[in-house]
């Protein structure tokens, strides 16, 4: 009898009133947070590939404008050049 009275001691010593421990973060909680964290990761790396794609397209188009410029002005010079040639012809007459 007396293992058991040290026994019931024992056991007695041994329970501790138990800390309250918070509740885990439900799954839709969890679940919605994840997406949102997801869907803005996702949406901040496709708008800064858009925007890089942009710039590089942007200096793309500027570069054939110039060329495209540079090109008129050597068709205008060309041009210019012949007339002045032509009018030239047409006073030997």
């Amino acid at each position: 009898m007396a293992s058991r009275l040290t026994s019931s001691a024992r056991f007695q010593e041994v329970v501790q009133p138990t800390v309250q421990v918070r509740k885990p973060v439900g799954a839709f909680r969890g679940g919605l947070f994840g997406f949102l964290l997801g869907s803005t990761v996702a949406g901040a790396s496709v708008y800064y590939y858009i925007l890089e794609e942009y710039k590089i397209s942007n200096e793309m188009l500027t570069e054939d404008i110039y060329a495209l410029q540079a090109a008129t002005q050597r068709i205008y010079s060309h041009v210019s050049e012949i007339e002045n040639k032509m009018a030239l012809m047409e006073r030997k007459k």
